[in-house]
């Protein structure tokens, strides 16, 4: 007969074994038994701003492509900064809570400022668009062309207000590329993201700003928009709307905003490998396809491999347009 003792050796032994089960189980899992719960996408802007709307149609054939449905949290602040550090430092890595991303967004700030995440502890899933900065001004500003703006500012120094999402992040590369361009100086004004740089020209607070196409697209009616920061321009959504390259200033593409999804460090190769099989499925859905087109959100969908690329190759580009910059 067991002593009392004895048993409870052999039940700390079952329980400890069901313990390294359960740990094994969850590091070796496939595809067959997960996902097992909801997906939640952060995005780290307000609700209703590009980002945010633009994940939300992204999102929308979830279940049928993931198995569950995704649920988009918003959590704003410091450009971005606030959402992407608590990924860093709290999202699990069941492959289940994801992020959104921002490119030159979140590499930029992590060479400029001190975050938690960079491209080594993040990682890619898919990339299903991209948005480059146009340049806006209230729809009865005194500025009818660039050529404008560009005259007043340099009679005035330093007088000319500018918008944009936040500090290093796409509008404000453009707004840095638009003065060294036309040897002229603006003063920036970082906002929390790009809801509130668009009210701040729509209510004119600023005098002007570099803002999201898909954005300034939808708000044309209350906006002139007078030049796109691209090699080319947008014939799908503003044809008529010409390049500063076009127009004589050397701004080129490094400031379109690249938009996906992405998981913290981690996960597991094959989770991230099945997430970015399904994701660009997804992605590729002519549901998503029809609304980003209604929502003037240009699209370029892009799977794990071709987004790692695309990071790196931006990483180098800023590392090298911000030498010498301080924070």
């Amino acid at each position: 007969m067991k002593t009392r003792k004895s048993l409870t050796r052999i039940m700390s032994g079952a329980l400890a074994l069901s313990a390294a089960a359960i740990m094994f189980a969850g590091t070796t899992a496939t595809a067959s038994d997960w996902p097992d719960r909801p997906f939640t996408v952060m995005i780290p802007y307000t609700a209703g701003g590009a980002s945010d709307f633009q994940a939300r149609i992204a999102t929308i054939p979830s279940e049928e492509y993931l198995g569950f449905p995704t649920a988009i949290i918003n959590r704003p602040g410091a450009g971005g900064q606030v959402g992407w550090n608590q990924v860093v430092q709290q999202a699990d890595t069941s492959g289940s809570q994801l992020a959104g991303y921002n490119v030159p967004h979140f590499i930029a700030q992590s060479i400029m400022h001190d975050t938690y995440y960079n491209i080594g502890n993040l990682e890619p899933i898919a990339n299903w668009g991209v948005d480059p900065a146009v340049l806006v001004v209230h729809r009865d500003s005194e500025f009818d062309s660039v050529d404008d703006l560009v005259a007043y500012a340099k009679e005035n120094p330093g007088r000319v207000t500018f918008s944009g999402a936040g500090q290093f992040v796409g509008h404000h590369i453009a707004t840095m590329q638009l003065e060294a361009a036309a040897g002229i100086e603006l003063r920036y004004v970082p906002t929390s993201g790009g809801v509130d740089a668009m009210r701040f020209v729509q209510g004119q607070q600023v005098m002007a700003g570099f803002n999201n196409l898909s954005d300034a697209y939808r708000g044309r009616d209350r906006l002139k928009i007078l030049a796109i920061a691209d090699l080319e321009r947008d014939e799908d959504f503003l044809p008529d709307v010409p390049t500063l390259m076009e127009l004589g200033y050397e701004v080129d593409d490094s400031s379109v905003n690249f938009r996906g999804i992405m998981a913290p460090a981690g996960v597991s190769e094959e989770r991230l490998e099945w997430l970015s099989e399904k994701v660009v499925e997804m992605f590729n859905d002519e549901r998503v396809a029809n609304q980003m087109k209604a929502g003037g959100s240009p699209m370029r969908v892009m799977n794990r491999q071709e987004v790692r690329e695309m990071w790196e190759r931006r990483e180098v580009f800023l590392k090298e347009l911000f030498e010498g910059m301080d924070p």
